[in-house]
């Protein structure tokens, strides 16, 4: 008769001081929805828990649909940007973009098909700018895009190049008859240059981007229109912030 030793039963390993007591299943869920179930190190070491709160941190800046920074990262960008300018002095161009008729494409074709058009834009956007860019999705169909460094001589050319780029290929939407349909897709786009050594907000900014995207869409759309620099004048508003308290503000 062979005898076989049997090998003690291992108590469960006890939990890492790190994460003991903490609740980390609705974490672990949300990063399980977003993909991203692979975390390096073993479970409950420090490794892992880092790596679970870089994935979180990455999630909340980041827009679920397309991949690009969200509006909450892209208003912090914004206003690290405008305080650069106003110290540096370096140009720092702000593009806003927006897809001419997307509610066509939705009420055609449906939200499915509106979704793969945000998703192939946010693609082509990717291609059009360098790392230091930020681009980012703010709204339903609204993009944009922070463009430091950017001289502005280079103005037109990069907006021009991100227009032709997007109306150059239609994207394929396949209908439910299983039809497959060639939709062009194209963009207006307004923009304007950060005020260089001036106390500005992101918002004034932003808003003076937004003056020009309508003006390309009341011109007519696939276009682009940005802020001639020779009339960005400082507003009331910004130059009280740069002579506030100072003995030069009753000038």
């Amino acid at each position: 008769m062979t005898v076989t030793a049997l090998t003690p039963r291992q108590p469960p390993s006890p939990p890492s001081p790190l994460s003991a007591g903490l609740q980390l299943e609705a974490a672990l869920s949300l990063l399980k929805q977003a993909g991203r179930e692979e975390l390096p190190g073993e479970a409950g070491s420090p490794e892992w828990l880092q790596s679970i709160i870089d994935a979180l941190c990455d999630l909340s800046v980041r827009d679920a649909l397309t991949g690009l920074a969200n509006r909450r990262h892209f208003e912090m960008a914004l206003g690290r940007e405008v305080d650069r300018v106003a110290r540096s002095g370096e140009p720092a161009l702000l593009l806003v973009l927006d897809i001419d008729h997307f509610k066509q494409v939705n009420d055609t074709f449906g939200h499915a098909a509106g979704d793969l058009v945000l998703k192939w834009v946010a693609g082509v956007l990717g291609e059009c700018v360098r790392p230091m860019d930020t681009v980012a999705r703010v709204g339903g169909e609204e993009f944009a895009i922070i463009l430091p460094n950017c001289p502005p001589a280079f103005g037109p050319t990069v907006a021009e190049r991100v227009r032709r780029r997007i109306e150059r290929d239609p994207v394929a939407i396949r209908a439910e008859a299983g039809t497959v349909h060639r939709l062009p897709v194209t963009v207006s786009i307004g923009g304007a240059f950060a005020p260089q050594w001036v106390r500005s907000t992101a918002l004034l900014w932003m808003e003076r981007a937004d003056v020009q995207l309508y003006r390309a869409k009341a011109e007519g759309r696939n276009r682009f229109c940005l802020e001639p620099v020779a009339v960005s004048l400082v507003s009331a508003e910004e130059k009280g912030m740069l002579f506030s308290g100072s003995q030069f503000q009753d000038l």
